[in-house]
């Protein structure tokens, strides 16, 4: 409905301007606010009081001249003119049923498709593959794919980028640590040490540095492998393999969408760093500085005002993420032929990723109609307000940290159900504690920092999974005990009561929701949105009776409305990653 306002706003402007009471100059973009006190409208915007000055007029003066040139709408029950020169905006209850109907006759909710799908790549999670995933990786993993899904929602064609960190110095140390125990305890016992890769790294951390004889194996292995050694390369991909399998179970059960096909790591882009480089060169781009290639844009510049270097080869002749990053925009823009590409990235990267992006566009690796965007997110703290830890100073394994959500969940469930069999409570747990994980991540504002607390993301009070995965059973326990299925509600709309037409307002605007999570790439804006509706509905649940009363169209309306309800409820939470319940 937003859109819509603005749009007919947009247009009486356009009429205003034609005729010479605004000056074109003075255009602003219109912004609509939804009113807290529904008396005063459903909609209001302040655009006549920003405009009254350059357009000569008193600011009720101008409001009066954009009502009597604003167009016809069947969503506009009345517009009128408030305090000093607000508009508010009555949305009309035919139209809302109307939309109510289209909604829950169509199994995408009446959201439209785009006139023209676009492409958009999608850059997130990126595990380092000498180590397990850790906490650090949960942010990126689960943000991304709650914006993946949003997209696909909408209609655009998503390709998933797994970035994942396969290639490297660190490989040649893990490649002798795997050499030596393939020698000294077998097959057998090897796929035992891989199991626990994080003990793995560190004891090849470990005879690393106690071992010259062993560091000078590692550096050689390094060379033979960035060579193409066929030897070198058989353990390298072996390593890999038991490594992505970590992730793979990981994701599994994270319920993020990421599969093997999805795995594009730094290693795939290594034959191609030589003509990055060396078309940089042929660009025009390349300095030489201390023996290592560089670009200098000037946009970037140090707080004494030195141009920061961007570094795309060592003075050893080695290479550096931005090498590669440059050559997966590369081929993210050519050959995937992407439309948009977003980077689901720690924020500390930003400047990185300012100056991929500058200096990708220079080169002509990726054109000017390409979207790029870094979606920045802040730090997992713990109630210190530092990066989460072990109680020892350790990193946590996201694995771990599952384990114990699922613990805690079942532990709560179990006390609140203990008439449920074992094999209902894991599965109600597993929803329950992996939703809590994720919810309380993508609640948040993904720019933001936050503390990690499970009594709080656990809690059926708030913002929060078991909060809305109750609100979601309670929906649907209203059709149990009316013996029905969600589509069976049949009738008309009947918006008669404040709670009705409060709740009906904010179901038909699911749509602009997920749009602002595919824009902006921001999920909390849908958490939000799925929290009013759960709010709503309690209060229409508590004024408004549904299965008593002898008013049989009212109770097939609200029937209807509680349908629409779990239905967009549900939707939302999928979106989100979250798995819906029918109890709890």
């Amino acid at each position: 409905m937003k859109d819509r306002l603005i749009a007919l706003i947009d247009s009486a402007l356009d009429t205003l301007t034609a005729n010479g009471v605004l000056p074109a100059e003075a255009r602003q973009p219109v912004r609509i606010e939804r009113t807290k006190d529904k008396s005063h409208g459903d909609f209001a915007t302040n655009i006549a009081l920003m405009l009254a000055k350059p357009a000569g007029l008193k600011p009720r003066d101008l409001a009066q001249a954009l009502l009597d040139a604003l167009p016809a709408d069947p969503a506009l029950a009345k517009a009128e003119i408030a305090g000093p020169g607000f508009i508010n905006f009555f949305q009309s209850d035919n139209w809302l049923a109307s939309q109510l109907e289209a909604a829950l006759a169509d199994d995408h909710l009446a959201v439209p498709r785009p006139q023209r799908p676009l492409t958009v790549v999608v850059d997130y999670s990126g595990p380092n593959l000498a180590k397990e995933m850790h906490v650090g990786h949960l942010r990126s993993t689960i943000i991304g794919d709650a914006v993946v899904r949003s997209l696909e929602f909408l209609g655009h064609q998503v390709i998933r980028q797994n970035h994942v960190g396969d290639w490297g110095t660190q490989f040649g140390m893990l490649l002798a640590y795997l050499e030596e125990q393939k020698a000294e305890e077998g097959e057998t016992e090897l796929s035992r040490e891989l199991a626990n890769l994080e003990t793995f790294y560190r004891a090849a951390k470990l005879r690393f540095d106690e071992s010259p004889a062993f560091a000078d194996r590692a550096r050689a292995l390094v060379v033979k492998l960035q060579s193409g050694d066929e030897y070198c390369l058989k353990l390298w991909n072996e390593f890999n393999q038991v490594s992505l399998s970590h992730c793979y179970a990981v994701y599994e059960r994270l319920g993020v969408s990421l599969t093997a096909a999805d795995v594009r790591g730094e290693s795939t882009y290594n034959d191609d760093l030589p003509k990055v480089v060396a078309d940089l060169d042929a660009a025009g781009l390349l300095t030489e500085d201390q023996g290592a290639l560089c670009v200098f844009l000037d946009a970037f510049r140090n707080k004494d005002g030195d141009t920061l270097p961007v570094i795309v080869r060592k003075a050893d002749g080695g290479y550096l993420y931005a090498t590669t990053d440059l050559a997966a925009l590369r081929y993210r823009a050519g050959q995937l032929h992407a439309d948009r590409i977003l980077y689901f990235v720690d924020q500390r990267q930003a400047l990185h990723f300012q100056q991929m992006f500058a200096v990708a566009r220079e080169a002509g690796f990726v054109g000017a109609g390409v979207d790029l965007a870094h979606m920045g997110f802040g730090t997992m703290n713990g109630p210190d307000g530092k990066p989460f830890k072990t109680r020892d100073g350790g990193t946590v394994k996201l694995i771990d940290l599952l384990d114990e959500a699922e613990q805690r969940a079942y532990q709560l469930v179990s006390e609140k159900n203990p008439e449920l069999g074992q094999d209902e409570l894991r599965a109600i747990a597993h929803a329950v504690g992996i939703g809590a994980v994720k919810y309380s991540d993508l609640s948040k504002n993904r720019s933001s920092d936050y503390i990690f607390n499970f009594d709080l993301m656990l809690s059926f009070d708030g913002n929060t999974a078991p909060y809305l995965l109750y609100a979601y059973t309670r929906v649907v326990s209203v059709f149990r005990k009316a013996g029905l299925s969600l589509d069976q509600a049949q009738g008309e709309f009947l918006l008669r009561e404040e709670a009705e037409q409060a709740l009906a307002a904010r179901l038909v605007q699911f749509g602009e929701a997920v749009q602002s999570v595919a824009d902006k790439g921001q999920p909390h804006l849908l958490c939000a949105y799925l929290y009013d509706v759960a709010g709503l509905f309690s209060s229409f649940y508590e004024h408004c009776p549904i299965l008593s009363g002898d008013d049989d169209a009212l109770r097939a309306s609200r029937l209807k409305l509680a349908a629409l309800t779990a239905r967009t409820l549900s939707e939302g939470l999928r979106l989100l990653g979250l798995t819906p319940l029918e109890r709890m």
